[in-house]
């Protein structure tokens, strides 16, 4: 059971599952806003996109299996613990609740062509992990587009179609906070993606991947990832400045748990080459991706 939890990566599900219920409870119900969903509605929309997303896990390993021999020999579960034949029914079986729920909830709400969400993603985490993946940025790019959707998917689902031309100037304001989130969320998995990369460099290159690390050598990815990882820095101070500046401790929150991490991050990309340095990044990325989104659920404390 432990190896098949850890084939659906459990842990990354759990945190998808708790955003979205921190945007609806933390941030729609907080303020009021007009919702679609009952809680039963929503538990079905949080299950479909974990089931899309754990179908995403459970394929990338699959295809995986040559580069992960070499790069993470003590982790890899298909053919050691786990047969490739049974992993890829359980994709099926994942893509079938998780499109399925989403046809069932589109129509649910008045909008069919909503399922065209959860088709286009499971069609596309499929094409990336066989195809994508071997091309350069393009692979880290996507999946990257599919975790910012996360938050959007939820406004698309829960608060659109409750639109009414009273509530819409409040509407707007609250969706274009998951638009913000969507595109913090979008950074900050472009550059942990691209920090992967350099990790599993090894393994990718005799895998015959074609990643940025292998195109251009890790001295240059580096520069590349210190870039861009002021963009989202940017961002953060330009939040910090403009909306939370008269609340301490929303400030404070934003420094310690998201500013520091990505100046620590900026610090130490820049000279890091041991596959460790990168594993060790690669975590605080993951750090503050996860304190990036728990914060919807704090908003009301700032807001209100």
């Amino acid at each position: 059971m432990w190896n098949y939890l850890k084939l659906i990566r459990a842990g990354n599900l759990l945190f998808i599952a708790l955003t979205m219920f921190l945007i609806k409870y933390g941030l729609f119900e907080a303020f009021g806003v007009a919702i679609t969903l009952n809680l039963f509605g929503f538990s079905l929309l949080v299950l479909a996109v974990m089931s899309v997303a754990a179908s995403g896990y459970v394929i990338n390993d699959i295809f995986d299996i040559p580069a992960d021999i070499e790069n993470k020999p003590q982790r890899t579960l298909i053919n050691t613990h786990i047969s490739e034949k049974i992993a890829y029914r359980i994709f099926f079986a994942l893509n079938v609740i998780g499109v399925g729920l989403g046809f069932y909830l589109s129509n649910m709400i008045g909008r069919p062509g909503f399922s065209a969400f959860f088709i286009l993603g499971s069609a596309i985490l499929y094409i990336y992990n066989s195809q994508l993946q071997q091309t350069i940025l393009v692979g880290n790019i996507v999946v990257s587009i599919i975790v910012g959707l996360i938050p959007v998917g939820v406004g698309l689902y829960d608060l659109l179609p409750a639109i009414t031309p009273q509530n819409q100037q409040t509407q707007s304001v609250i969706f274009s906070i998951l638009i913000d989130y969507s595109i913090f969320a979008f950074f900050i998995n472009l550059l942990r993606e691209i920090v992967k990369d350099q990790e599993d460099i090894g393994g990718d290159y005799n895998a015959g991947y074609k990643t940025l690390p292998i195109a251009l050598g890790k001295k240059r990815t580096n520069k590349i990832l210190f870039g861009l990882a002021l963009i989202p820095l940017g961002f953060l101070i330009y939040y910090i400045y403009q909306y939370l500046f008269e609340n301490i401790p929303a400030v404070i929150y934003a420094l310690f748990l998201l500013v520091a991490p990505l100046l620590f991050f900026l610090i130490n990309i820049w000279t890091a080459e041991k596959k460790s340095e990168y594993t060790r990044l690669s975590l605080v990325l993951k750090l503050v991706l996860f304190f990036g989104l728990i914060s919807i659920g704090l908003l009301q404390f700032i807001l209100l």
